[in-house]
């Protein structure tokens, strides 16, 4: 019996598994496509506002597919869906590295964000929200840490390989690299739920009701979707989520602000390394802060930090350690978008129809 308590639980595997999933999905693939913008559009003779629109179209796809893709997670196998979306994801990505015309990007994008709505934003809460009873806000926060850490790695390299080897090679590459990792961690550590491995989600056993009912009967708990989407904490949360988004999708357009202004595409690449210095910190702060003080105190601190990159970027963006600091508190700031946002819809309407 003291063995099997010792035993480690098989959620912290797949919770290692997971956040490598993600982490390389979007260092590898979202995060590191502002990377690509200026080199893109000086060899092809585009605007940048004509290749930064499939951005925008991805994000529209995104905002049509999510609600399609929880039902697609609850209905299919988690590992072949989970494959099929790291194809569309990566497979298009390295598409981009063989098109000459921006209409490649607007058409390509559209499968990249199929793909990305699964790797990058719902898989990771849905699979912690099922594994994890105990810890929850602890288990978001080393996913979107781990996730800074693999980025801090992934940003200068990419620069590095842009200026080196050309964007062509390096899309291609790295969409082929993110393939090669992600399909074996999904096909040996992904599960959907614990009753796959023969388990209870971590800490289900410390959860009793005052009737001494068990754990398994109160996980799903909360407000039905249909009562939920009445209510004026579910327009509040979607405002929030809107605003948060807008904040984060900056760091797609660091790269091209850096060089903008007069920074090379290497420097770009370090400071979106930094970047994920601060995406690590924040992730493990806000996961330890919501399980302490709440989703609710917690963002509203991350919020409030939030002014003071805008504060430098808008008045000394030129100052290189500035720049660097400022980015990394924005990295900061953008890691509440992988820890509050779960945690909040959870607080708020409980995991019934999370």
């Amino acid at each position: 019996m003291n063995q099997q308590k010792k035993k480690i639980h098989y959620a912290w595997w797949l919770l290692i598994g997971l956040s490598i999933m993600v982490g390389v999905g979007k260092n590898g693939i979202s995060t590191a496509g502002g990377l690509f913008l200026a080199p893109v559009t000086q060899d092809l003779g585009i605007g940048m506002g004509s290749l930064t629109l499939y951005f925008s179209i991805a994000s529209i796809v995104t905002m049509i597919f999510l609600p399609i893709a929880g039902k697609l997670m609850a209905k299919y196998d988690i590992k072949l869906i989970l494959i099929v979306a790291i194809i569309l994801m990566a497979g298009s990505f390295a598409m981009f590295g063989l098109m000459s015309s921006v209409w490649g990007w607007y058409l390509f994008s559209i499968p990249m964000a199929i793909g990305s709505v699964f790797i990058t934003q719902i898989a990771g809460p849905v699979l912690i929200n099922n594994w994890f009873k105990k810890h929850n806000g602890l288990a978001i926060g080393i996913m979107v840490a781990i996730g800074g850490v693999l980025g801090a790695v992934i940003q200068p390299t990419v620069g590095n390989l842009i200026a080196t080897q050309g964007w062509r090679f390096t899309y291609i590459a790295l969409g082929i690299a993110v393939t090669a990792i992600i399909i074996p961690i999904v096909l040996l550590v992904i599960r959907m739920s614990p009753q796959q491995k023969g388990l209870q989600p971590l800490g289900m056993d410390e959860v009793e009701t005052n009737e001494g009912s068990t754990a398994q009967q109160v996980t799903a708990v909360g407000v039905t979707a249909a009562v939920a989407k009445k209510s004026s904490a579910f327009f509040a949360l979607l405002a929030f989520f809107f605003i948060i988004t807008s904040i984060a999708s900056f760091s797609q357009h660091i790269a091209p602000f850096a060089m903008g202004i007069g920074y090379d595409i290497k420097f770009a690449g370090s400071v979106l390394g930094a970047m994920q210095i601060g995406v690590l910190v924040g992730a493990l702060s806000f996961g330890v802060l919501s399980d302490k003080i709440g989703a609710k105190s917690t963002a509203i601190f991350a919020m409030l930090l939030g002014l003071i990159p805008v504060g430098i970027l808008l008045t000394v963006p030129e100052n290189p350690t500035l720049f660097t600091v400022a980015i990394v508190i924005f990295g900061f700031v953008v890691s509440s978008l992988g820890t509050l946002g779960p945690l909040l819809t959870t607080a708020l309407f409980g995991s019934k129809d999370y």
